[in-house]
């Protein structure tokens, strides 16, 4: 079955391009910033110097590693779940699960091995550029040389082979169950990992009130706990989805028309297999939320003190910056990547729709108001993880309840989340509309 999947890569390599970006932009970011704690440990690195290169590869190495496992496995479960018809096709003929499922996982090793030998050079030259830009600003001495090493290369190798291979089998084991016709499982795992997010996420928050307001490494709690409340949210995105319709469905048909009925019957369909694009979009939201208001706090208290910005104000600053545009940025790319991987497998199901007396406008807006949906979805629920870092770090470095901060960056961070939901979907769309209905449904999903 390792041949059989080293041969499905090669005659198919297309099928593999998300996963093969997800796996390679995360072991890019992991292995980047790792390799601080190289850096850090070389020799000539002065105590500050090797302070800031520590939090650095500490801080985000924490928040990088969560997110690109979750964006890892979001991939290949998007990727599994639209293998339903050849997984069906190999028990037919003779393949028992636990082939399927060897067959699978050695796809997503073999994936994982490429990205991550594709990853090393970019995750060398970006460490380098990162350690320049902090001798350019004097945070970190001339003399330091950079160091890309065995703590990098191993945390880029297990994180990304851990995420690949752990969503592999799970994603395999509800393919292979729902082929062999039997019943789905009840993702226990799932329920138990959301649950487990959310407890996290309660407690990194709750941990806040226990630190004092002048520790640097005060946000680093609050941040941890909104992203982990974020992941929570994106593994019960099915259910709080589904609860969602109960109470928009009504007005979403009346005011879209007939794409809006398509768009509600749709959605409850397809409410599980749409978690792997909600996931990223919580995660987005969430995650800039959080650490951007909270950035925004830190600098209007430093502001308020009438104390200038100290050298460690400003170190923790600009940390903070590099971690938000890194991060959000890839958590923004791999939101395109999983919004266009599920859209264009859908191209079966416009041409069915298409043959059934849809018209090409009504399935594009059918699209456009699922994108609409989605995007309210995830702006909501990651909304309410960020704003659950905020608070708890603005009463402990402020004292006062509500931060004194405007809607403005809110509002461009839900610009952004709805022009990527929507550009994406509807461009992939309009792409898979170009295939005459006929030619589409005889296509093997």
């Amino acid at each position: 079955m390792f041949e059989l999947a080293f041969r499905s890569v090669l005659q198919r390599p297309g099928r593999f391009v998300g996963t093969l970006l997800s796996a390679f932009l995360g072991a890019t970011i992991t292995m980047m910033f790792n390799s601080m704690h190289d850096t850090a440990g070389g020799s000539n690195v002065d105590d500050q110097s090797a302070e800031l290169l520590t939090i650095t590869g500490a801080a985000v190495g924490g928040y990088g590693t969560l997110l690109v496992f979750f964006a890892v496995a979001s991939a290949l479960t998007v990727n599994v779940r639209q293998r339903d018809e050849e997984i069906r096709l190999l028990r037919c003929t003779g393949a028992t699960p636990a082939q399927i499922k060897r067959m699978v996982v050695g796809e997503a090793v073999l994936v994982a091995v490429v990205s991550t030998l594709l990853a090393l050079v970019p995750a060398m030259l970006g460490g380098r550029a990162l350690l320049g830009q902090f001798q350019d600003n004097g945070q970190v001495a001339e003399a330091v040389d950079y160091v890309f090493g065995p703590i990098a290369i191993s945390a880029g190798v297990s994180i990304t082979m851990l995420a690949s291979v752990g969503a592999a089998f799970l994603a395999v084991r509800r393919a292979t169950k729902a082929a062999a016709g039997a019943r789905a499982p009840r993702h226990r795992l799932r329920t138990l990992g959301g649950g487990l997010a959310f407890l996290a996420g309660v407690g990194g928050v709750s941990v806040t009130f226990t630190m004092d307001r002048t520790e640097p490494a005060l946000m680093a709690a609050p941040a941890y706990g909104a992203i982990l409340l974020s992941v929570g949210f994106a593994t019960f995105s099915p259910m709080l989805l589904r609860v969602l319709l109960g109470w928009l469905a009504r007005p979403v048909e009346l005011l879209a028309g007939a794409p809006g009925y398509l768009t509600v019957h749709n959605l409850r369909e397809r409410a599980t297999q749409l978690a792997g694009v909600l996931m990223p979009l919580i995660l987005f939201i969430g995650m800039a939320t959080a650490t951007l208001y909270m950035q925004d706090i830190e600098s209007n208290a430093v502001k308020a003190s009438g104390v200038g910005k100290t050298v460690a104000d400003k170190n923790l600053e600009s940390l903070n910056f590099v971690i938000v545009g890194i991060i959000v940025a890839f958590a923004c790319i791999m939101l395109i990547n999983s919004l266009y991987a599920a859209t264009s497998y859908r191209r079966r199901e416009f041409g069915g729709q298409r043959l059934a007396g849809a018209t090409p406008g009504q399935v594009l807006g059918m699209v456009g108001v699922e994108g609409l949906v989605l995007t309210a979805t995830g702006l909501f629920f990651g909304t309410l993880a960020g704003v659950a870092g905020i608070l708890p770090f603005n009463i402990v470095r402020t004292d006062t309840v509500i931060p004194d901060v405007g809607v403005a960056m809110w509002l461009g961070i839900a610009a952004v989340g709805a022009a990527v939901t929507l550009v994406t979907s509807v461009g992939t769309a309009r792409r898979a509309l170009r295939t005459p209905a006929v030619s589409a449904v005889a296509v093997a999903a």
